[in-house]
């Protein structure tokens, strides 16, 4: 019995992607952008497509689950700012992934392509956008932007995803005025609501290997963990440059499948 179960299993492909998970959550949870490194080393392990998009799933969600406790127990979360954007980020993911199998997800490529330059250039050129929080209360309007966006970001997770972290952290930023280390903090636990509705997606479908991607779980939970840990020790002047690096490595790759 024992031996059909572990029959297709690979012990260095085990310790691969192990390794993948680990560094990929450990960024993920600095300034997102895990999925540069875990997307392409389930895909190249040998699994089939779907399966390793389900198990990086997975593991992703355990990465995002790791990051937010780390962030919730530093005081970086603000749950007041937090009250309506979580229910609509559940909605958005959701019919995010309910659309993508009726819609090819490729027709985004060069929208997501040209929002993440946009941000990129923007971030850079302001200086000192994110290194220090000028968060002055909840009101009506970053209330109502907070969700609009929060929304409008979770669909774009579940129906398509690179650079969604990205965005979230952007917008917290410029919706709230929070810190680097305050929008990393709120952005995964809207990013965590987004990535357990698709997950949930991916179950039902039985796209998921749970015998990679249960143990594989762990090392992704430990990862964001320590990289939670690690980006609030070091504060926002290290966030910046980190997101900058994996907004710029996000939008190259995309124009890279996109184009070549």
């Amino acid at each position: 019995m024992f031996n059909n179960i572990f029959s297709n299993f690979s012990i260095s492909t085990f310790i691969f992607l192990a390794i993948a998970c680990f560094i990929g959550s450990f960024i993920d949870a600095i300034a997102g952008g895990g999925g540069l490194i875990t997307v392409p080393a389930y895909i190249s392990s040998g699994l089939p497509i779907h399966i390793a998009l389900g198990c990086n799933k997975m593991s992703g969600t355990f990465s995002t689950v790791g990051s937010s406790l780390k962030y919730i127990t530093s005081g970086k979360v603000n749950f007041k700012a937090l009250k309506y954007p979580v229910f609509s980020s559940l909605i958005g993911a959701c019919l995010g992934v309910y659309i993508l199998n009726l819609i090819n997800a490729k027709f985004l490529g060069p929208i997501v392509i040209a929002l993440l330059l946009s941000v990129t250039i923007y971030t850079f050129t302001n200086k000192n956008m994110g290194l220090s929080s000028d968060f002055k209360g909840i009101n009506k309007e970053n209330t109502f932007n907070g969700t609009l966006w929060a929304f409008i970001i979770s669909f774009y997770i579940g129906f398509f995803g690179p650079g969604g972290g990205s965005f979230l952290i952007f917008a917290f930023i410029k919706i709230y005025h929070f810190d680097f280390i305050q929008a990393s903090g709120n952005a995964k636990l809207i990013n965590l609501i987004a990535n357990i509705a698709s997950l949930i997606v991916f179950i039902f479908l039985g796209k998921i290997d749970y015998l990679y991607s249960v143990p594989l779980s762990l090392f992704s939970f430990v990862g964001a963990q320590c990289g939670a840990k690690f980006a609030i020790k070091k504060g926002s002047k290290f966030i910046r440059p980190v997101f900058l690096v994996i907004a710029s490595m996000t939008t190259i790759k995309m124009i890279i499948e996109l184009f070549f």
